[in-house]
């Protein structure tokens, strides 16, 4: 070998020995993964809970897997959130990785208060979470919804909480929310947000006893400084026909038929949602315009379109305002009026707004107008299935 190819033989085993490689990468199956986080307030103290998952026995979501390990969960007090953190670190014995962190969940204490900005800001300051991370709200134990398993053995990361939209084609009732849509919810008007309700339901049951599932039940309305309150149940179900992001949703109401009255449920699909500010002085009305399809499943009697038409109408009306004026009741803008002013007339909205809100009243919204485009009794006709 000549003296030219023993030295750049050298060169290269010197640099070969320089190189680091990953010798500094933790493996995977030597890290906890945070899964979800939950946060209450006590005391003067926030309290925090991390759901973590072993990502080296989950299986895939879409086979059921009994070995697949359950979450486990650890809890710390601190005066901050991040000293509560720190208190969980110091009883694991693996390296933590918050970038599959795809929940938050409040308790009503954490809500109230500015206690919940407090919170969100921290999560968003944190260099490893992402601004896609679920964001909901309970009156239930914290302890106890984190710890619910999906249905059918399920992987963990296929939970409701994780994965939200999973059902939401075949009901929209309330529409998830994530970090960054909150954060630019809140700052801009009427800087105030609708965070999902969850409680915890007990209809599903197997040979062992009664299966546990989370449960979207409401919203709870957030602002920029204080939390308002809950809409659960009926009152929250007129949100639902003012979002264009509702894939379906039903409609249930009593029908008389020859005499007879009886109940009808009706999906609702397709929905579209115009809002129209009308400015007269120092007054603004809203002018509300709904788009919308609707399905049949099963009825008795004889039935038309126009019947189905006009009830349809009406139930949706009375859920509209039904959510809107309790939504008033404490001081609440549910379906964001006073944004649709400052799009399309921010003028007006610099001379009416307080706050970044515009005053409002059950007079508020002044018409609202119903388009049922399609009528469609399924796969069958309008006459009934089974006859006499």
């Amino acid at each position: 070998m000549s003296q030219k190819n023993i030295v750049v033989a050298m060169f290269m085993f010197t640099i070969t020995l320089l190189l680091s490689g990953c010798w500094d990468v933790t493996e995977p199956q030597r890290m906890y993964y945070v899964q979800g986080v939950g946060v209450d307030y006590k005391d003067n103290e926030y309290t925090v809970y991390l759901q973590i998952i072993n990502f080296a026995t989950v299986a895939k979501t879409e086979t059921a897997n009994p070995q697949a390990a359950p979450t486990e969960i650890g809890k710390a007090t601190g005066k901050t959130i991040e000293e509560a953190i720190y208190k969980l670190y110091r009883s694991m014995d693996q390296e933590v990785f918050w970038g599959h962190m795809t929940f938050l969940l409040f308790s009503d204490n954490a809500m109230r208060d500015e206690h919940a900005i407090s919170v969100i800001d921290t999560f968003l300051r944190f260099r490893e979470t992402r601004y896609h991370i679920w964001v909901y709200c309970t009156e239930d134990s914290i302890e106890d919804v984190l710890l619910v398993s999906p249905l059918l053995e399920k992987s963990p990361t296929s939970a409701k909480l994780s994965n939200p939209k999973n059902t939401a084609k075949q009901e929209s009732f309330v529409e998830p929310v994530n970090l960054r849509q909150l954060v630019i919810g809140l700052n801009e008007p009427n800087h105030e947000m609708k965070v999902p309700y969850i409680t915890i339901n007990e209809s599903w049951e197997t040979k062992d006893g009664q299966e546990k599932e989370t449960y979207f039940a409401g919203v709870g309305i957030l602002s920029k400084d204080s939390f308002k309150g809950y809409l659960k149940g009926t009152s929250a179900r007129g949100i639902e026909w003012m979002n264009d992001a509702t894939k379906q949703g039903e409609i249930t109401f009593e029908l008389a038929n020859n005499e007879k009255s009886d109940y009808l449920t009706v999906d609702i699909k397709k929905l579209d949602v115009k809002v129209k500010p009308i400015v007269n002085n120092s007054q603004v009305r809203f002018e509300v315009v709904l788009k919308f399809d609707t399905v049949l499943n099963g009825f008795k009697g004889k039935l038309e379109p126009d019947q189905v038409r006009k009830k349809v109408s009406e139930e949706v009306k009375k859920e509209i305002m039904g959510t809107f004026e309790e939504g008033l009741k404490m001081d609440a803008d549910v379906f964001r009026l006073s944004e649709y002013l400052y799009r399309d007339n921010v003028k007006a909205w610099k001379k009416l707004e307080k706050d970044g809100k515009i005053p409002l009243n059950k007079d508020s919204i002044s018409k609202i107008d119903i388009h049922i485009n399609k009528v469609s009794p399924g796969r069958k006709t309008f006459q009934e299935t089974i006859t006499e």
